[in-house]
């Protein structure tokens, strides 16, 4: 079909008052395909808008005929993402003057329970993601970085599981060997007098394990459940064990032991009596000499009485009462080298 029949077909449709002649040929026909391709262009510039993108800060114009803000994304090429957010929605109208903005989501790394997520999130800090992604964590867990730090592109965030036990552990106590000097062996022989036994406590440990190893222990308590009996060796010897202490000695001499208090009067040395002080027999120990009394403890020989002769020793006490309650007794009383 000819632009001449178009046109006659278009003449024949309007009204017979405003028709145009037939006689006007080709000037006439010329004038129309004019006005419609004038009219062509005024619609296509009705229908052409400027918008601006932003996408990840960075803005951009565009002069596009997109109905929707999809469309104007498609005309400017722009590729979206898992997670990416587009404001306004994708099937809003486009006008004149709009503005589209991109959120991008941002690419990290979750590490945790043995394996590593590849995210995708745009969640403001490393908390928002691990909510977003469904992961829980325990009161002990460690979270790196802190769990309020604000995500960043590529960024990794590692998670450990902490977890504290309490173990109970049944332990061996050693038993000690304590040796004993006595004279009652030849000097240098030993006999055991009492074997050892082992004893046992329980112990209680907190346990930390991060992800799955243990990490720490910690001794939280001890309790003895059986005390251990030490052992006992007998040790010949001029030396003996007295009152935790190993004396050394010359002479060991089975004596009778009495008591005596104050009378008023200094010793026969001539110092004030005291608690230490007992009266010998010089012809059997010599005055000055430091002896060691069983039940007693340390003396030094510095009285004498007419009534202490041979292997009889006479020992000082502060009170009265204490010097009847000591009586006479048989003692064993070392000569102290």
């Amino acid at each position: 079909m000819s632009w001449g029949d178009l046109l006659d077909q278009w003449r024949n449709k309007l009204p017979e008052g405003i028709r145009p002649p037939l006689g006007r040929g080709f000037l006439f026909r010329g004038v129309i395909v004019f006005a419609a391709v004038l009219l062509l262009f005024a619609g296509i510039a009705r229908a052409k808008k400027t918008v601006v993108v932003v996408d990840g800060g960075n803005e951009t114009a565009l002069h596009t005929c997109a109905r929707t803000v999809d469309g104007a994304l498609k005309a400017a090429k722009v590729t979206l993402q898992e997670k990416d957010e587009v404001v306004p929605s994708p099937d809003s109208p486009l006008k004149n003057g709009t503005v589209i903005t991109i959120n991008r989501a941002a690419d990290v790394k979750i590490a945790v329970d043995g394996q590593e997520i590849a995210a995708r999130t745009r969640g403001a800090t490393v908390a928002d993601l691990l909510t977003e992604y469904g992961i829980s964590l325990g009161p002990e867990d460690e979270v790196t970085p802190a769990a309020d730090t604000p995500v960043q592109k590529d960024m990794t965030v590692r998670i450990a599981r902490v977890v504290t036990k309490t173990e109970y552990v049944d332990a061996v106590i050693e038993f000690e060997t304590k040796r004993q000097y006595t004279t009652k062996l030849p000097e240098g022989s030993t006999r055991v007098a009492r074997d050892g036994r082992e004893g046992t406590e329980r112990q209680t440990w907190q346990v930390t394990f991060r992800d799955g190893r243990e990490a720490s222990r910690k001794l939280a308590s001890r309790e003895v459940v059986v005390p251990p009996v030490d052992r006992i060796v007998l040790v010949g010897s001029s030396m003996v064990s007295r009152g935790g202490e190993n004396i050394r000695y010359s002479e060991a001499i089975d004596m009778i032991a009495s008591a005596y208090t104050y009378t008023g009067y200094n010793t026969a040395s001539g110092v004030p009596p005291h608690y230490g002080v007992a009266a010998v027999d010089p012809g059997r120990i010599p005055m000055g000499t430091r002896l060691y009394v069983e039940g007693y403890g340390y003396v030094t020989a510095l009285d004498r009485g007419s009534a202490i002769s041979g292997n009889r020793i006479d020992l000082f006490f502060e009170s009265y009462e204490e010097a009847m309650s000591w009586g006479v007794r048989r003692v064993k009383v070392y000569v102290l080298d």
